[in-house]
């Protein structure tokens, strides 16, 4: 377990662009640290220390006014960037009272945070993800807080052959297949990638109601990690219609985005979409429903496995075959978390 050990010098994700209005505010924790995300009235937004400078206050209580956002307790005003603009009580505001201000971008209704050294964050680091923005697909988002580790969800998406027996009933599949199916990782210089084909298989019930195969498919999971992201496309084509060599248009695809950013050492903001080719007949809803359920019952599996770590966290656990791509992931993991601690330690 990663425990409080977290990657500070990267994006995360703090939430989507929906979740902000002009003139709307919301307190999250982020690493241990809590912050106020907030649209100013013409639109631009900001994330903050949530404290007050003056008696903390949380800021998140407050009211946006302008280009601003006002602690409700003395009325105390600060911009976007930390600093205070307006004590009531005074004519002058000293150069000391201001706050934090994280680095935050919007794109592609995502809001991404970098909550280390704000010198490091370069918005061209920001993650990319098009689909977001590809009108061939329609997508939903939704935000679960979960009662479990980041390091949970990493493993969790990073192996999918948990599907059969969590979600039998939306897109899982035989148990047999799925252990049967090779799980093939590689290491990318700043990732992991994660490749199951599944040849001539049973459809699981998800695929039938979106898409209505009869027959058998040519089904595929592929996974790719980032710290700290995971795209999965699955999906799949009639049997034998090319599928594995790249010719998928004429199949269904789904396209998952997870956002797994470190809420405490044992909560995570889960920030997810999911995004569907079969646009007509209320499809994408229908796959959103779905997937909604699917990622419930993860939840609930997460903060199963997190009671039982809570109350022996020494207790060893052990690897499986399939969980190849998981332990590459938290190869990856330690390495970033050592060369971020030999670079903190340089700098002193």
């Amino acid at each position: 377990m990663a425990g409080a050990s977290y990657l500070k010098d990267l994006w995360y994700v703090a939430g989507w662009s929906s979740d902000l209005a002009p003139g709307e505010r919301v307190g999250r924790t982020f690493l241990d640290q809590q912050v106020v995300l907030w649209r100013s009235a013409d639109g631009v937004v900001s994330a903050l220390e949530d404290r007050c400078i003056h008696r903390a206050m949380p800021l998140s209580a407050g009211v946006v006014d302008g280009a601003v956002i006002r602690c409700p307790y003395h009325g105390l005003e600060f911009g976007g960037n930390g600093r205070c603009t307006r004590i009531p009580a005074q004519d002058r505001v000293p150069d000391t009272a201001r706050i934090r201000a994280y680095p935050l971008v919007e794109r592609q209704g995502l809001l991404w945070i970098w909550m280390g050294d704000a010198h490091r964050a370069d918005p061209a680091l920001v993650p990319d993800y098009p689909i977001h923005e590809d009108p061939v697909y329609a997508w939903r988002s939704a935000h679960f807080p979960v009662n479990g580790n980041w390091q949970l969800l990493v493993d969790n998406l990073m192996d999918l052959s948990h599907l059969p027996y969590i979600h039998a009933n939306t897109i899982g599949g035989n148990p047999e297949l799925h252990f049967s199916t090779r799980t093939r990782s590689e290491k990318l210089p700043n990732g992991v990638r994660v490749v199951r084909h599944m040849p001539d298989s049973v459809p699981p019930p998800t695929y039938v109601d979106a898409a209505g195969f009869t027959g058998r498919i040519d089904r595929w999971q592929e996974i790719e990690f980032e710290p700290l992201l995971i795209r999965i496309h699955t999906g799949a084509c009639d049997a034998g219609t090319g599928a594995f060599e790249g010719r998928r248009d004429h199949g269904f695809s789904m396209r998952g985005f997870h956002g797994i950013t470190p809420e405490t050492e044992t909560t995570t903001h889960y920030f997810w979409s999911m995004a569907t080719n079969i646009l007509d007949n209320g499809v994408p809803d229908e796959v959103f429903e779905q997937t909604a359920r699917t990622f419930r019952e993860d939840q609930e599996v997460l903060e199963l496995q997190q009671l039982r770590i809570s109350a022996d966290p020494g207790h060893a656990m052990i690897d499986i075959a399939s969980d190849v791509g998981g332990r590459h992931t938290r190869q990856l993991i330690a390495r970033l978390q050592n060369e971020e601690m030999s670079g903190a330690l340089e700098s002193r």
